[in-house]
């Protein structure tokens, strides 16, 4: 459940003396050139992964577009995002610090009964969505959708998925496959690991059997002929990834998974506004386009009510999954 704690900061007037309306005035431009001249982005999982990997294109961008002087990325991994999500909450009224979030930390939230959730801190936009694919080594005997059905089915637990954190979009889409497909989804051996360069490291070692994982990190693999791709979770194909979607291959499976930024609680009505002026100036930058186009990200820019909403929705039904399967 969403907890609304939306903490909005105001200045109260006290008299009406110059000085103070200068003070006020300075005040808030000082917090806008806070966050333009120097930005801290939190990544609240490992390198190597989708978020990661978001979070770092986006810092590209605000450098190269001049949208904000200095960007830093901070790494916070564990437990889905929960972790870095705890520590983000104890930042409140920071007006120089965005976190990465989506889809991964709302299923995590769900799974983990996490003691924080996205009411906790300020949603400022939703802003590309990834998809997950299903892979395997080259040369695994796992040519189709079938063949991983039928070793599956033959052995749940014997045959081991490597993918991102429990409560990922990894993790669920997995549990919803198994449940396509016949297997009870509390017997996936499911291998999590928080981020995706080590969940790579483990499939192509063999150390796990099959890869749930975004497509983006994994398509330079798939390109090189190291690992082959099965399908993807999208509702159709991707313009330029000649892979098919799960439903195409019978299974009425599909997921996206959401990336963008949320803001420390308790900030002020200039400091919100300053993040969503930077968030716009970067989705409408031609560099940002250029960046969906390059990793197969669907625009799915989003702020505001509209957002509150979604967001609602989102943690709806990632606890409905979550409890549906057992998980």
């Amino acid at each position: 459940m969403i907890r609304t704690r939306w903490v909005q900061a105001g200045f109260a007037a006290v008299a009406v003396v110059a000085t103070t309306a200068a003070g006020v005035n300075a005040a808030a431009t000082a917090g806008e050139a806070s966050v333009r001249n120097k930005l801290t982005a939190i990544v609240p999982a490992a390198t190597g992964g989708g978020w990661d990997g978001f979070t770092r294109e986006s810092q590209q961008v605000l450098r190269s577009e001049d949208i904000v002087n200095n960007v830093q990325v901070v790494n916070i991994p564990g437990a889905g995002g929960t972790i870095g999500l705890s520590q983000f909450v104890q930042q409140e009224g920071s007006d120089d610090t965005l976190m990465t979030s989506g889809g991964v930390m709302v299923g995590a939230i769900a799974l983990n009964d996490s003691e924080y959730d996205l009411g906790d801190v300020t949603p400022i936009a939703r802003m590309a969505d990834d998809y997950s694919a299903l892979v395997v080594p080259a040369d695994s005997d796992i040519r189709t959708l079938d063949d991983f059905a039928e070793q599956w089915k033959k052995d749940p637990h014997g045959l081991s998925i490597s993918g991102g954190s429990l409560g990922s979009i990894d993790h669920l889409l997995s549990g919803l496959l198994a449940k396509e497909v016949g297997i009870d989804p509390a017997q996936v051996n499911y291998i999590a690991y928080s981020g995706g360069g080590e969940a790579l490291n483990s499939l192509l070692s063999h150390s796990t059997t099959v890869g749930v994982s975004g497509y983006n990190e994994v398509a330079d693999q798939i390109e090189a002929g190291t690992l082959r791709a099965i399908a993807i979770s999208s509702e159709e194909r991707i313009p330029g990834v000649d892979v098919p979607t799960f439903k195409e291959l019978g299974a009425d499976v599909s997921m996206a998974n959401w990336r963008g930024f949320v803001a420390p609680p308790g900030i002020s009505s200039e400091t919100e506004a300053e993040y969503l002026d930077i968030v716009e100036e970067l989705h409408s930058s031609p560099e940002w386009e250029k960046t969906l186009k390059r990793n197969n990200w669907t625009d799915s820019y989003m702020v505001g009510d509209e957002l509150d909403r979604f967001i609602a929705d989102e943690t709806e039904t990632a606890e409905r999954t979550v409890d549906e399967l057992g998980m």
